[in-house]
């Protein structure tokens, strides 16, 4: 039996990461699982732990490991007979190792954008809060200043993209990508690409999935778990 292909991509915000995913994933045919989806899914349905993340979104806290680690594995559950790419988990260590007990990563990309790159990324940043997309007045405006494409209701710029708190928040990510990014380091599946633009950082991660995709052995025995 085929073994599934898992990979994540890991990255601070405004490094492009949602860009990527979805050019793996069209490009590759895996399943794209966007943790930013999942929560507002969660919330809009009013699932336990929907409401539960809701409490501390509304609080601009970040939303705790245990709920987010109920929210993202039943869906990992659901689709264990697939492949698939995770944007936005694991966030932290505790959440990489509840990850890493129940499946075995393939591929872990590492985005090392330069601040002032995301500095300038997220200062044109727009957000259509209810749907999630994303704008970029430099290289994806709306067509309509301020305005949704699909739904014509107006845009947002998050408190925490301008200038003045970006540093914390890239300092934060920092603290909690580093042991993340040092267990994938450590069982030899992380691959990092540093860039300012994500069209030049494309060629080579889709070279590497391409050779990684096409390595992988169709018979390998079943994944161990510890």
């Amino acid at each position: 039996m085929a073994k599934f292909f898992r990979a994540a991509v890991l990255g601070p915000p405004g490094s492009g990461k949602g860009t990527i995913c979805k050019r793996i994933a069209h490009s590759f045919g895996l399943q794209y699982l966007s943790s930013g989806h999942f929560l507002r899914e969660g919330i809009a349905a009013n699932t336990e732990a929907g409401v539960l993340a809701k409490t501390y979104i509304e609080r601009g806290m970040l939303v705790p490991d245990q709920v987010m680690t109920r929210l993202m594995l039943p869906k990992l559950e659901q689709l264990r007979n697939h492949s698939w790419l995770l944007d936005g988990f694991p966030r932290t260590l505790a959440q990489a190792q509840t990850l890493n007990d129940l499946y075995q990563m393939d591929l872990v990309i590492s985005l090392n954008i330069p601040y002032a790159t995301l500095s300038e990324r997220l200062s044109d940043r727009w957000i259509h809060p209810a749907s999630g997309r994303v704008y970029n007045m430099g290289f994806n405006p709306p067509r309509v200043q301020g305005k949704d494409d699909v739904t014509g209701e107006p845009l947002i710029q998050h408190d925490d993209d301008k200038p003045e708190a970006l540093v914390a928040r890239l300092r934060h990510y920092k603290e909690l990508a580093k042991p993340v990014i040092d267990l994938y380091k450590s069982q030899g599946v992380l691959h990092s690409f540093s860039g300012t633009e994500t069209d030049k950082i494309w060629p080579y991660i889709n070279s590497l999935l391409s050779t990684k995709m096409h390595t992988q052995p169709s018979d390998a025995p079943p994944t161990q778990t510890p």
